[in-house]
């Protein structure tokens, strides 16, 4: 499913994403190179055997990144012009290798663009859980969203 404009969104509209992903090993290691993260509770299992934990923590960015990336399909594909900015992000369960996750987006308002005659920001609330329904991760997100175009 292509991103809605912004005249299909609605306050309190509630999206369950289709897509869901596992997240590997491979991933976190890959994601902790690619932004220089050398935290040993995401890299070094023997180190993170040792810890509260017993075992490498997913790194959070990734999970966040995760999160709003399994949104876009139903979202904001091909309709967004820019992500205006993420607040209260928050972790409040781990992700560990082998989880997989589900999104659920909630708008939480939107508004016309003050500056821009052709979109409207949208606030989304966007939820990820594990596999066992734990909310794993959580964010507010407002995107500036391309009115729909005028029809030839």
């Amino acid at each position: 499913m292509a991103g809605l404009w912004f005249e299909e969104f609605t306050e309190g509209m509630v999206i369950e994403h289709a897509i869901t992903r596992t997240v590997s090993e491979a991933d976190n290691l890959f994601f902790c190179s690619m932004t220089y993260n050398p935290q040993p509770l995401h890299i070094d299992r023997h180190f993170a055997e040792e810890t509260e934990f017993g075992k490498p923590l997913v790194n959070s960015l990734l999970t966040l990144g995760m999160m709003i990336g399994l949104s876009v399909h139903e979202t904001t594909l091909g309709t967004t012009v820019a992500n205006l900015g993420m607040s209260d992000v928050r972790f409040p369960a781990p992700v560990f290798h082998g989880d997989t996750l589900h999104v659920r987006s909630t708008v939480k308002g939107c508004r016309a663009s003050g500056s821009r005659p052709r979109a409207g920001i949208v606030d989304f609330v966007h939820e990820a859980f594990n596999q066992n329904g734990v909310l794993v991760a959580r964010c507010d997100r407002a995107a500036l969203m391309h009115r729909r175009p005028p029809q030839a």
